[in-house]
């Protein structure tokens, strides 16, 4: 099992940035492929960005491209989003999310196994 804690969400105007943090239990976050997604009221939850264990593949969702960054700290065990340019649009609770071991997630939800309660953002006009 692996619990996820997110934080760093807001309420901000278009334009404005946040940095997100997810920190996990445990001490072996290193093997855990990992991902932020966002779900807007009355939408399906989506993916944002994802990064691998191995570090050797990163995803940004097209509606982020060039204003989203994700990273990862092994040492501490802490995900984290890094959102410029913030648009109305990007409104929305964002949660962080885990695969199982070893494995290459990418862009579905069914490829993570552990979510964390989400953190709300907010984007004013």
């Amino acid at each position: 099992q692996v619990q996820l804690v997110e934080s760093g969400g807001g309420l901000v105007q278009a334009g404005d940035s946040l940095r997100l943090s997810c920190v996990a239990d445990g001490r072996t976050f290193s093997r855990y492929s990992m991902a932020w997604f966002r779900q807007a009221p009355g939408k399906e939850r989506e993916f944002v960005s994802g990064i691998r264990w191995s570090v050797d593949r990163v995803e940004l969702a097209d509606s982020v491209k060039g204003r989203f960054a994700i990273s990862r700290d092994n040492a501490k065990n802490t995900l984290y989003l890094q959102m410029n340019s913030l648009k109305p649009q990007d409104t929305a609770i964002y949660y962080c999310a885990a695969s199982r071991p070893y494995y290459f997630a990418a862009a579905s939800v069914r490829d993570y196994d552990y979510w964390g309660q989400g953190t709300p953002v907010t984007v004013s006009s």
